[in-house]
Order: structure tokens, then sequence, then C-alpha cells
């Protein structure tokens, strides 16, 4: 039993997964689309989610900072859906306001280069939206 945690931009999906307790979330892979096909990140996912089996899918939702939800909101719910339909299991939203920041700072403090950050900045957003759920469901 692990989980998955999916942090969903325009042209790339940051992946993070749990150990097999749930309780430690890890940066994982960044996988590259072309912000149309799912099918593209599906090939990948498939075989992301039957070798670490994964039986629990975490989201990001991005929410603007009143709370509503605009453009970016609707397209993880569409992908939200999408994910549901192909692996008959329910996808938990996170709230991620915030997280792309937060790995930002992680990353700055490391001292790593701006090259370098663009390559895993969303793997490590990804790992804190997945961390949060954790937190949440371990209360």
């Amino acid at each position: 039993m692990r989980c998955l945690g999916l942090d969903l931009g325009t042209r790339t999906l940051g992946l993070a997964l749990s150990d097999k307790m749930n309780m430690i979330a890890s940066p994982y892979k960044v996988l590259r689309w072309d912000g149309e096909d799912y099918n593209l990140l599906f090939k990948e996912l498939d075989k992301i989610i039957d070798d670490n089996q994964i039986t629990d899918l975490v989201l990001g939702l991005p929410k603007n900072m009143n709370n509503t939800l605009g453009f970016a909101s609707e397209r993880s719910m569409l992908f939200k859906e999408a994910l549901e339909k192909r692996y008959k299991m329910e996808v938990h939203l996170v709230d991620e306001r915030l997280t792309t920041i937060m790995a930002e700072n992680t990353l700055l403090e490391a001292d790593m280069s701006r090259q370098k950050r663009k390559k895993v900045i969303d793997g490590i957003a990804a790992s804190i939206i997945l961390d949060t759920y954790l937190k949440m469901k371990g209360k």
C-alpha cells in the first residue's frame, strides 16, 4: 500500500511516492507532456502504479489565494476525473497553494542552480502535496 502524489502543470507532472508505511513522501519523477493528451501520461503512470502497488492517488488542487477556483483548478479537476475513470480508485485532492514557492525555497536553501531547480521542482512540489495528505490522514 503506497500513495502517489501528483502535481499537474501545463507541461509537466511532478510525482512523489510514499514509503510502504505511508509516513514519508519523497520526490520520484517529473514527466513531460504536451498539455493536452493524458494518454502520454497514462503510459508512464500505468507502469508506476503497477510497479509500486499504488493504492491512493493524491492530486494537488491549485486554488487562488482568495480560495476561489480558476483555470488551473479546472484542469486538475478534469485530470482527476480521467484518473478515477482509468484506475478505478478515488483521487484525493489537496490544496496546493504555495507548494511551488515552498519547493523553490527548499532548493534555493540547498544552493541548487536555476537549471537544476527547473528539472526537479515539480517533483518536490508533489512531495509537499503528498506529505500534506499523509499528515492529514494520520491525524
